[in-house]
């Protein structure tokens, strides 16, 4: 009864805007940046993901090197102005009562904390996976939660208290909680340990008085429920030195490649403007500033050509120039599949490129990056819609040279049309594939690689296998797989997320070129009815399409090309 009593004060003093003032915050100790300037500093920013927030005996347990001066001086190289450090402390923490960090991992964390700074860095440690590993049990466990979480805030406040104030803190990654009746509660239990993170910081003094902190909403969603519980907080709380923080992985199917989604379609498109237009109107309106503490896309965990290049480029180059216009920081999330930590360069630098880009500026895109000329049809002229984003088109350019305006290629508004005799020298080289890269050139920003490919229908053959390991023969004759529908003969949805009939790229399904085969994973077979024969159509880039069906006895996949074959 006294704890619920506790956590309806605590949501009536949300409420009514009450203050509880601590004397740090009444007479700080120094005067400091403000947030709003901090936040500005801090931009642009980098993960250091899967590192110290592994939830393994040590920094390298999820596959990533120890970190490095080098390293982080590499980074620093790279333009970014801030980097985030998450961490995770359970793994780390002695027995209650006292909960005690590890000395030695609490030392390892301040000593990459101390060169981040070294190099000039603002730096953000945080409570990471502990969101998700036990803190999430806050409804049901909520005196052993808010202990152990306030000994670790504690801890790691007194041991950065006398740090630079170009270090912050994030009070909770991603804050989740199970078991709860209600977003009523979880925003009352959001606000209690924000809150205590906030006392505890501030009353260990020092350069914790005035320290930037960082406040997340529930699950760091950007919904208008999420934003309106955290002003509420930020009202209570009556600190200049706090900041907002949420995360952005883009509109879900867009994200992970499925339910249709492998565009960066008008959907997509509003999803991401919808988010920051309220992030404008709930926290910019309000003076409070904002971090984008992480952001990217869903599929990049698995894989990064989950989504096709030109798709991403899109989503990343609106991304950047939404940020920009809207004074929000962002830290790109980045677990190694983009900087390679031990060469030390990009795994996709074209995708940087437009990322760094971004920061200052616009480029030019087009409604795709790959023009496909089918090899066994007469070559004609062919149209695609450029998107110049404010910039304006100038020219074309193959290699180093200048095509002709005219000869090669025509303008007219946001259309360009190039000649059927440009695509008939372009693919004139036996065989399939690309054959060319075209670079459309803008007045400012990244040029727009637009690869020529030709090709011709993919064809599949018969095969038998198991669920453990089913794959399908393919000739994919230069084209490329965009997405894949299942259905079974009544029209039904086959296979993993039911209610639609487009499958998740490389969870469900996933081409490998090199070897000439589609592989169907076996968790697609998990959720595919024994006995049932189920219609699989095979989307490509080029607009072909490509039907297949296979059916499930047992552990046993037998497999034939067409709607037809049984």
């Amino acid at each position: 009864m006294t704890r619920l009593l506790g956590r309806l004060l605590a949501l009536a003093l949300i409420a009514t805007g009450v203050v509880w003032a601590t004397p740090a915050q009444a007479t700080p100790a120094r005067a400091a940046p403000s947030a709003a300037a901090i936040t500005r500093a801090m931009q642009p920013g980098w993960n250091l993901g899967n590192t110290f927030d592994a939830t393994g005996a040590d920094e390298t347990s999820w596959g990533n090197p120890r970190v490095t001066r080098e390293l982080l001086a590499n980074i620093r190289g790279q333009g970014f102005k801030s980097i985030r450090i998450p961490v995770t402390w359970g793994r780390h923490q002695g027995p209650a009562p006292d909960w005690t960090i590890d000395p030695a991992y609490l030392a390892r964390v301040q000593e990459v904390v101390g060169w981040a700074l070294d190099q000039g860095f603002y730096v953000m440690i945080n409570i990471h996976h502990d969101s998700w590993q036990w803190i999430n049990t806050m409804p049901t466990d909520h005196d052993t939660v808010l202990a152990r979480y306030n000994a670790i805030w504690t801890q790691v406040a007194t041991a950065f208290r006398d740090t630079s104030p170009r270090l912050v803190l994030e009070s909770v990654n991603e804050p989740q909680f199970a078991g709860s009746s209600g977003d009523a509660e979880n925003y009352a239990l959001l606000a209690e340990l924000n809150a205590s993170f906030h006392r505890i910081v501030r009353g260990t003094g020092g350069g914790n008085t005035t320290r930037a902190l960082i406040l997340p909403t529930l699950h760091t969603n950007a919904d208008q429920g999420r934003l309106d519980a955290t002003v509420a907080e930020f009202a209570a709380l009556n600190d200049p030195y706090l900041i907002a923080t949420v995360h952005y992985y883009g509109y879900w199917p867009f994200s992970v490649n499925v339910a249709g989604g492998y565009r960066f379609d008008e959907t997509a498109q509003q999803e991401l403007l919808g988010t920051f237009q309220r992030l404008r109107d709930t926290f910019g309106a309000r003076g409070i500033p904002v971090i984008l503490g992480e952001y990217g896309l869903l599929g990049f965990d698995r894989h990064t050509g989950t989504i096709e290049q030109g798709e991403k480029l899109k989503f990343f180059e609106l991304f950047g120039h939404q940020a920009r216009v809207s004074g929000i920081t962002t830290m790109l999330w980045d677990n190694g599949q983009h900087f390679d930590r031990t060469a030390g360069v990009w795994r996709d630098r074209e995708l940087f490129a437009h990322i760094s880009t971004s920061w200052h500026t616009r480029s030019g895109t087009a409604a795709s990056d790959v023009l496909f000329v089918r090899r066994s049809a007469p070559v004609t002229a062919r149209t695609i819609t450029l998107n110049p984003n404010g910039t304006g088109f100038t020219h074309v350019r193959l290699g180093d040279t200048t095509l002709r305006r005219g000869p090669d290629y025509q303008v007219s508004g946001d259309q360009l049309t190039l000649s059927a005799g440009l695509l008939q020298r372009l693919t004139k080289p036996a065989g399939y594939g690309v054959k060319a890269s075209l670079t459309l050139r803008f007045s400012r920003g990244v040029p727009w690689r637009l690869d020529i490919v030709t090709f011709d229908t993919p064809s599949l053959s018969a095969a038998t296998g198991t669920t453990a390991g089913y794959a399908i023969p393919a000739v994919f004759n230069g084209d490329r797989l965009a997405t894949m529908t299942a259905t079974y003969a009544d029209g039904s949805n086959a296979g993993p997320h039911g209610w639609t009939a487009y499958k998740e790229f490389d969870r469900a399904f996933a081409p490998d070129y090199t070897a000439g085969t589609i592989r169907l994973t076996p968790e697609f077979f998990a959720e595919v009815t024994e006995g049932a024969p189920v219609t699989l159509t095979f989307v490509f880039w080029s607009g072909e399409t490509v039907a297949y069906r296979v059916t499930r006895t047992g552990d046993t996949v037998t497999g034939t090309p067409g709607t037809d074959a049984g």
